[in-house]
């Protein structure tokens, strides 16, 4: 029989104190692993993880990754980056650093230990797409100077080099392009779209409409998407992606608005403004590469995981714990 040490590792997840990382941090040690959570809490926050302060399996490192890191670990989720507008155009050449360095030195890292990383990418890799729904073999329309761009060119190059160290090392690579996910534990002033809906909502503030509300976007409930994340880590060596995570019912922001507004009890009002530029008109995903190679998709649709997700967000507005919204 096989005893829980012969098949635990030591795990490092960078980004690990952020919405996605703490989660993931979560579903590790439940399957008995030992978790070295690695972040700079630029976005991710102490709150994520408070709760494992005592864990005897979790230990939690302060760090940035554009800095050469030294430890010894058996596999590598490199989730470290500022994902929102917001936080990433705040210092869009630090975001650059961070894809570009951090995946650098997380690749070398895995490259002296000879362990296998994951790469947390993005559907931002399809810029304003002109295929719809996107897929894999889709090289994107991206704009490469604007204001968007060192997010969206950051996680291109990161691929690139995942890519190059597995062709000029052989090493064990996985690359996951994340579409849009929501769940407890979003940063509440990312300005992104649910957790802005949700606080104005809670608030009974006017909620804020880009454009006229008609583009769409695909929202993934943030358990499917780590159990998506972990199945494309525990798959065959020659599994290395890219690979679309997320949920491909589409929905217009209008729709997400309404639905908000109507499980919320809100008298909140819908305000439009301009379209942010490079703003993209259309993002869902072609999970079929998924499901043939890791028999994976959600469960978990928009309905029943706006339930917890507002619930969470009521909390932190009961204590107080809510500053006035930012938006791009």
């Amino acid at each position: 029989m096989t005893r829980l040490y012969d098949s635990r590792k030591r795990i490092l997840v960078t980004g690990g104190a952020g919405f996605l990382g703490s989660h993931l941090v979560d579903r590790l040690l439940e399957r008995g692993h030992e978790v070295l959570c690695v972040d700079n809490l630029f976005t991710g926050t102490k709150r994520n993880i408070d709760h494992l302060h005592n864990h005897p399996r979790f230990e939690f490192m302060r760090h940035d990754v554009c800095f050469p890191l030294f430890v010894e670990v058996d596999e590598i989720y490199n989730l470290a980056c500022p994902a929102s507008p917001i936080h990433y155009q705040h210092d869009p050449v630090q975001t650059t650093k961070t894809s570009v360095h951090g995946a650098i030195n997380m690749l070398g890292l895995a490259k002296r230990l000879r362990c296998k990383i994951l790469q947390a990418s993005t559907s931002e890799i399809y810029g304003d797409p002109s295929v719809h729904p996107q897929g894999e073999a889709y090289w994107g329309n991206v704009n490469p100077i604007g204001p968007r761009s060192c997010y969206d060119e950051g996680k291109r190059c990161a691929e690139t080099l995942f890519f190059d160290y597995r062709r000029q090392h052989n090493l064990s690579i996985k690359v996951m392009r994340i579409f849009n996910t929501y769940g407890p534990r979003m940063h509440p002033m990312d300005g992104r779209v649910v957790s802005n809906f949700i606080l104005q909502a809670l608030k009974n503030e006017p909620i804020t409409l880009y454009g006229d509300g008609s583009q769409t976007r695909s929202f993934c409930y943030v358990d499917d998407l780590i159990v998506g994340m972990m199945a494309l880590m525990d798959s065959d060596d020659s599994i290395t992606g890219p690979i679309n995570i997320g949920n491909p019912n589409e929905f217009t922001i209008r729709q997400l608005a309404e639905k908000i507004i109507e499980k919320t009890g809100s008298s909140s009002e819908l305000t439009i403004h301009p379209l942010p530029q490079d703003d993209p008109k259309q993002r869902q995903p072609d999970i079929s590469l998924a499901g043939e190679l890791l028999a994976w998709k959600p469960n978990t649709q928009l309905e029943a995981g706006l339930d917890p997700t507002i619930a969470y967000f009521r909390e932190l507005v009961d204590e107080g714990a809510v500053a006035p919204i930012e938006t791009v």
